[in-house]
């Protein structure tokens, strides 16, 4: 936990830009609020101290590379494999505020992802880290693996000076992403980012990015997950961030037999319950066309080919039509190679 103050010098032009850009995509919520985003003074009047703090969200789950080095497999971003973290966190900072409060009265507002603010940059600002090439905020004990919030505040606290940034000329991250979504290191174009595309996307994933997609079915850390400073990112003690019906290691195929009232039931308190059972099953039509052309795929796809989405009935298509090309085109590869022993004649025995 760090302490900031209100100013976020240099942040409102940097935001300016890459709306202009166009780099938000779909999500026009990140230009509704403008300047606000920039100027906690403005989220809550009078505020003259941030602080901000940070939790960690890891759990003890099977390893990500193992499940994205099985495509048959579902990927789910580290952080939504247990509960929501927003009530969670919000939780103990108002509890930490009142606590505060008895000490020293004060107006005070608590965000957790809850506000139109640039939670890195507030972060950055108080010292709980410096910003990656990736645009995560980093620590050297931590890595990336956490949680921002912040308790907004009247109260003028002495701030805590900023960490300086540790990530030299590392380009691992932009290196890895798998859509080429890190356009330059500090710059992240949403609409190429498949934490964007499969969670803030509403209608169809672009047909140059499926392919891309690989088995993420909810975000992706493939960014984080080669970064060198997760090395020390820690496990939470939190019991709300366990891995929950077993979302670190469920195939595609089981996840996309689940009925609305299962995702419901199953995914209330997630994170990923606010994609919606539609977007949902989307992802993981697309996820299924990008796997292997087993019985059990095609099988899960044609029985959904008739759903009432027309959302899900694009993708699903889509994923029928790749996994039939794959069969057929290993079909053909085999009458070839049948034909080639055929021209050779029978072989000669000693």
């Amino acid at each position: 936990m760090r302490i900031g103050d209100a100013e976020l010098p240099g942040a409102e032009r940097e935001l300016d830009a890459w709306l202009a850009a166009g780099c938000h995509g779909e999500m026009d919520y990140m230009s509704r609020h403008g300047s606000l985003r920039c100027r906690p003074d403005l989220l809550m009047p009078g505020c003259r101290s941030v602080i901000s703090a940070r939790m960690n969200y890891l759990a003890a789950a099977r390893p990500a590379e193992a499940v994205l080095a099985e495509p048959s497999f579902a990927y789910v971003s580290r952080y939504a494999l247990g509960r929501d973290y927003h009530k969670v966190l919000r939780q103990r900072l108002k509890r930490l505020a009142l606590r505060i409060a008895q000490e020293r009265p004060h107006q005070w507002r608590v965000v957790v992802d809850s506000a139109p603010l640039l939670e890195v940059a507030v972060g950055q600002r108080s010292g709980l880290g410096w910003r990656g090439k990736h645009t995560l905020l980093l620590d050297r004990d931590a890595g990336s693996g956490f949680f921002l919030g912040e308790i907004l505040t009247d109260l003028p606290l002495p701030p805590d000076p900023p960490v300086s940034a540790h990530c030299g000329q590392c380009s691992a991250c932009i290196e890895a992403c798998p859509t080429r979504a890190i356009i330059a290191p500090y710059q992240v174009d949403a609409r190429r980012c498949i934490s964007y595309l499969t969670i803030e996307l509403r209608g169809a994933i672009p047909q140059s990015l499926r392919s891309l997609v690989g088995n993420r079915i909810y975000g992706c850390d493939d960014c984080q997950i080669v970064c060198p400073w997760n090395r020390f990112a820690q496990l939470s003690t939190e019991p709300d961030f366990r891995v929950r019906h077993d979302l670190d290691s469920a195939t595609l195929v089981e996840l996309f037999a689940w009925s609305a009232a299962d995702f419901d039931e199953r995914m209330a308190g997630s994170a990923i319950y606010r994609i919606g059972y539609d977007l949902w099953l989307r992802n993981i039509a697309v996820a299924l066309g990008n796997g292997p052309a087993t019985p059990e795929a095609m099988s899960a796809l044609r029985a959904r080919s008739t759903n009432g989405s027309a959302l899900v009935r694009e993708h699903v298509a889509w994923a029928l039509a790749r996994l039939e090309a794959r069969v057929q085109s290993e079909t053909n590869s085999d009458v070839d190679h049948e034909n080639v022993l055929d021209l050779k004649g029978p072989r000669q025995h000693d």
